[in-house]
């Protein structure tokens, strides 16, 4: 048995909740392998979960995080593919916020050599909500245009990655100027749009007369609705977050919740057949449950091999407050990783 210090919430409701504490965590079941994090990747839906926004949040007092990296300091005994000292990332449902974690050996897999922790911890959860959204839903081919939301963010660079691996046209967006640059400078996406009230005409302008046979959608709202109008039949939308519901605050903004509520856009599925458009979500905790599926879509990634992930932020692990405050705002480049404080250690 150790002890080990943990990000836990008494429930979900608010972020200020959320409280550093120490537990103690027993030894590795018979399949179980025990971690010693040393980084934790961010993603929004640990945002909606702390509160409460998210429908696989757990009940009662829960941690946050689902994804991390570190190295293998104890394993159960019927594990044979592990062994203390392996360097592994890992998926979890929850429970991500941690120094320490014991997990099912199938949810981690091995972290490449030339990887840092931080890079590891960043590549899991959304390479796999990137490529299952484009691979297995949008049905990427050659050529084809893709427009990618949040395209600075963790999801949007990798999905830019797969799909020029794939040899597609991408068109990313992006809601702040600061964030041009680094797109068609570091990220080589074909064309970037940064959003105004005049969408649509900027979206129309990038394609160029393309077909837009593709949108990786997380933004909701009149965004999503301009990407319908301006998709070709044949187009596929993808949506796997909704940015446009998110709060800087630490709780919901109810009232600002219930009006973009009543006025999202609204897709008649009479209608579908007529504009020959398809409409599909995505909830990556889904994967989590078909761990066979799961193992199958990370080989593929992995056979693409993608440099590792943009690291844009990095923060100790006392400084977890600060970091998902920053990563709320939306003036994050690339991932956002927490450092757990022994990472110093190795």
């Amino acid at each position: 048995m150790i002890e080990r210090s943990v990000y836990r919430m008494p429930k979900a409701g608010s972020i200020n909740n959320l409280k550093l504490q120490t537990e103690r965590l027993d030894q590795p079941a018979a399949d179980e392998v025990c971690v010693k994090v040393q980084a934790i990747g961010l993603n929004f839906a640990d945002v909606f979960a702390m509160q409460g926004l998210y429908s696989a949040t757990p009940e009662g007092a829960f941690i946050p995080g689902l994804e991390f990296s570190g190295e293998i300091i104890a394993v159960g005994e019927q594990v044979t593919e592990w062994k203390v000292g392996d360097r592994v990332m890992g998926a979890t449902k929850f429970g991500g916020y941690v120094s320490h974690i014991n997990i099912h050996h199938r949810y981690v897999i091995p972290l490449p050599d030339s990887w840092s922790f931080e890079e590891g911890a960043g590549f899991l959860v959304q390479g796999l909500t990137a490529y299952y959204a484009l691979t297995e839903l949008g049905n990427l081919q050659p050529g084809m245009t893709v427009l990618i939301h949040s395209a600075a963010g963790g999801v949007g660079i990798l999905a830019n990655r797969i799909c020029k691996k794939y040899g597609a046209y991408t068109i990313g967006t992006v809601g702040q100027a600061n964030k041009v640059d680094f797109l068609r400078q570091e990220e080589a996406y074909d064309d970037v749009i940064l959003r105004g009230s005049n969408f649509g005409k900027q979206l129309n302008a990038a394609l160029s007369g393309r077909p837009l046979r593709l949108i990786m959608e997380c933004i909701g709202g009149s965004v999503l609705a301009q990407g319908w109008k301006a998709m070709a039949p044949m187009g596929r939308m993808v949506v796997y977050g909704n940015a446009s519901f998110s709060s800087h605050g630490s709780r919901p903004n109810y009232p600002s919740l219930i009006w973009k509520f009543f006025r999202r856009p609204k897709i008649d599925p009479l209608r579908l057949p007529t504009e020959n458009k398809s409409l599909m979500g995505f909830n990556l905790i889904y994967l989590y449950e078909q761990t066979e599926m799961m193992h199958q879509l990370l080989q593929r990634l992995q056979a693409l091999q993608l440099q590792p992930h943009h690291i844009g932020h990095v923060f100790a692990f006392g400084e977890m407050h600060e970091a998902i405050h920053l990563f709320q705002r939306g003036k994050t480049v690339g991932k956002v990783v927490v450092k757990t404080e022994h990472a110093s250690e190795l």
